[in-house]
């Protein structure tokens, strides 16, 4: 098991500044709920610290030559405002530091697949998350249209999404061809969780990026917001990756372990750009 975190490890919604704290601050400003927090994260989730980083969660984890899991922190490092386009301020979701890390690792994979495991999923409108509606990308969209464009560019290829969240399950696939904008490859995204959380019921598609749900499931309308776990609509995913022809096939589950939806994902054999597009990173 490999943890990740987002907002309820330390209070809903939160960000570095501007969380409402009950605990007050420390003289250097920062937020005593949030130190508190991560130190318990930490120690109940153990990460292997990096030298002169601690605390950070944002990671790479290598399965060999057919998959690198690539761990981000869309919460650390976000600015402190909601994703509102009457806010002019500058934005961010990754921040500078990380989201040049993301690049170089994809850049130097040599692995068949590269999962990009993130907090929030990147086509569903929330204040609190990246899409803002349909439109060419603003705020916080500007980092994953960098993203993607730079892995086009790159030619780096087989990137999967998976994230949690939206307390419902969904298969998106993002296509340039239905986008607002189009410097990117297509892809997939895959949502699934949390655990054992009130269902909500799917929420609205951004066309900034392109994405179409080819599967979703939550609760209804009639049901209400936010249903409880017992009535069962509970779910998880799986990702299996065939060791001869490298194919992945995503299912995903309810909790009962039953099969909802599943696709298989052909690789593209061009999936290793090397190294020598570094020096332009």
């Amino acid at each position: 098991m490999f943890a990740q975190w987002d907002d309820h490890e330390v209070t809903n919604d939160w960000s570095p500044i501007g969380t409402a704290d009950e605990t007050g601050y420390a003289e250097d400003g920062s937020s005593r709920l949030i130190t508190r927090a991560a130190r318990a994260f930490h120690e109940f989730m153990p990460i292997r610290a990096i030298p002169g980083q601690e605390g950070r969660v944002y990671r790479k984890i290598e399965y060999g030559p057919l998959l690198d899991v690539f761990m981000i922190d869309m919460r650390s490092y976000r600015d402190s405002t909601w994703n509102k386009r009457s806010d002019g301020s500058d934005t961010f979701i990754l921040g500078a530091a990380q989201l040049a890390w993301l690049k170089r690792g994809l850049l130097a994979s040599d692995a068949t697949w590269k999962v990009i495991a993130a907090d929030l999923p990147i086509g569903l409108i929330s204040e609190d998350a990246i899409a803002l509606g349909d439109g060419p990308p603003e705020r916080r969209e500007h980092e994953i249209a960098d993203l993607l464009s730079f892995m086009k560019r790159a030619g780096v290829r087989n990137t999967v999404w998976l994230t949690a969240d939206m307390h419902y399950t969904a298969a998106h696939h993002y296509d340039p061809n239905r986008a607002v904008f189009q410097d990117f490859e297509p892809f997939w995204e895959f949502v699934s969780g949390p655990l054992h959380a009130g269902t909500w019921a799917p929420a609205e598609l951004d066309n900034t990026f392109g994405p179409a749900a080819m599967f979703q499931k939550g609760c209804s309308a009639e049901q209400g917001e936010n249903l409880a776990p017992c009535f069962g609509l509970q779910f998880f995913g799986r990702v299996d990756i065939d060791g001869r022809s490298k194919v992945m096939t995503v299912t995903l589950k309810d909790v009962d372990n039953r099969d909802l939806w599943s696709v298989d994902i052909e690789p593209r054999p061009d999936a290793r750009p090397g190294q020598f597009l570094a020096q332009h990173i």
